[in-house]
């Protein structure tokens, strides 16, 4: 008998224990899940004073690597290759966003955005969002905001489908359309076309710029916008 209650008592601190370790694995999921939602909130509040422009229209251009084109037929063509993860790329953007969009607006050349995904699938989703918010004639302005907001960390799980129509919403972009093409993934194909153009076009890295079908280097150990925009006019 005495034997039975030892027996029985091991059990009860044998569950004792495992209800224990349960409670800190929840616990740790727990505080985690708020540690990378505070993380993801400070993240998009740098998109609080952002409003959307007006819209533009673009069109997907089969012929040439199915990019994001505007103002197609313009004598002055540019060429820009990137992908949303990529951290030069976002220096790329800080340094001639502006510029390149005053180009777009102001219909001084054809610009035609190659949105490539190679780093993974975070970059897979942020090209198909973007080409969502082509739909809506936003581009120009969720491609701004997802280097505002993006990650120091490749694949660090911030850009899910939610993330990226919480991106949307935050600028302004709220249609039901935009919402349901990111979480169907509408624009995957596209998106794999952009990819499975690099080769065509000899494109190896991001960001990659060709003006007028010539590819641009720069000399400056940064992105200069004197060089780049002398570049520019001189074509």
């Amino acid at each position: 008998m005495a034997k039975q209650q030892v027996k029985s008592g091991d059990n009860v601190t044998r569950w004792i224990v495992i209800a224990m370790v349960l409670l800190v694995v929840a616990t740790g999921v727990f505080f985690s899940m708020m540690s990378q939602n505070d993380k993801e909130n400070a993240s998009l509040a740098a998109l609080g004073g952002m409003k959307l422009k007006p819209a533009v229209t673009s069109t997907v251009d089969p012929d040439n690597g199915s990019a994001i084109v505007f103002n197609a037929g313009l004598p002055k063509v540019i060429d820009i290759w990137e992908d949303p993860q990529c951290p030069v790329c976002k220096n790329f953007e800080d340094a001639f966003g502006e510029y390149i969009d005053t180009l777009v607006r102001e219909k001084k050349a054809t610009v035609r955005f190659h949105v490539l995904s190679f780093l993974g699938d975070e970059s897979v989703r942020a090209a198909n969002a973007s080409f969502c918010a082509a739909d809506e004639g936003q581009y120009l302005d969720f491609h701004k905001a997802l280097y505002a907001v993006q990650s120091p960390l490749e694949n660090s799980g911030f850009w899910s489908n939610e993330t990226l129509i919480k991106i949307g919403e935050k600028i302004g972009i709220n249609s039901e359309k935009f919402t349901k093409c990111v979480n169907d993934g509408e624009k995957v194909d596209v998106v794999k076309a952009n990819y499975d153009s690099m080769s065509k076009f000899g494109v190896q890295g991001t960001p990659t710029v060709f003006i007028n079908g010539k590819l641009w280097e720069r000399t400056s150990p940064n992105f200069d916008l004197g060089e780049f925009s002398a570049a520019v006019e001189a074509n």
